[in-house]
């Protein structure tokens, strides 16, 4: 009669060592790679909505500083117009996605909603203006009116960055904005983003739910019964698998 072993026998360890390899690949993967984020605001609609589930790029730039592993690997710069995610420069433990309209070295400002950069008035189809007041600093920025929004950042950048009437972004800094340009917290309260604080570029996006902000922070009982009750009429699937642009 054969004898059945409760233990693993010399030909199980291949396949358990197979499958451990797999699982480190993937945990590295998403943790080094590429990993989810979900939009849980609506700062950058129309082009990213609340409940937007994204894949992130996180080899897209170079690790800050590094120029050797930078000529490597097929790292970029970060480019104007380009959408990235970064730690918030205020709470480094959120994650915040955001449109870079700014680089080191470029003038910025804002006179009744448009951006203007070294000069230029900028075509920015992709934003979002829903909100018909022109209210000063938001829509008129740099300026000497401040609203209540701006943390003491904020108020540095203004301090120590803004010339003839303009903002000047410093070296190893961005200056990034919301493309719901009339309902975003942004470098226009918090200041530049730092260089090191970046670490991705959304790709696609994978799945589009429509769920309320609560929900998708708060990730509930309501709101996994609500997807369970709900995917199929409340999935946006004209913006699932939809790739994320950058703008020039």
């Amino acid at each position: 009669m054969r004898k059945i072993s409760s233990g693993n026998t010399a030909s199980d360890l291949p396949s358990i060592a197979g499958w451990a390899f797999n699982i480190v690949v993937l945990l590295f993967a998403t943790s080094t790679i590429a990993q989810p984020f979900v939009i849980p605001t609506g700062s950058m609609e129309s082009t990213l909505m609340t409940g937007d589930h994204v894949i992130v790029d996180k080899l897209a730039y170079a690790p800050h500083g590094n120029s050797a592993i930078s000529k490597l690997l097929p790292y970029s710069d970060v480019h104007r117009g380009d959408i990235i995610t970064f730690r918030q420069p205020v709470d480094i433990s959120t994650t915040l996605i955001k449109r870079v309209i700014g680089i080191p070295g470029d003038h910025i400002r804002i006179e009744n909603k448009a951006v203007y950069r070294n000069g230029v008035k900028l075509s920015e189809p992709y934003t979002q203006h829903i909100d018909p007041r022109r209210i000063p600093y938001r829509d008129d920025f740099p300026s000497s009116v401040v609203l209540s929004d701006v943390v003491p950042r904020g108020l540095e950048m203004l301090r120590d960055h803004v010339k003839d009437g303009e903002l000047v972004v410093p070296p190893g800094s961005y200056f990034a904005l919301g493309d719901n340009r009339d309902n975003s917290l942004d470098s226009r309260f918090w200041g530049f983003v730092p260089r090191e604080n970046i670490t991705g570029k959304p790709v696609f996006v994978y799945w589009s739910y429509d769920a309320s902000t609560e929900d998708l922070t708060g990730y509930s009982f309501h709101h996994f019964f609500d997807v369970a009750t709900h995917f199929f009429s409340k999935t946006r699937w004209d913006h699932t698998f939809k790739p994320v642009r950058s703008a020039n």
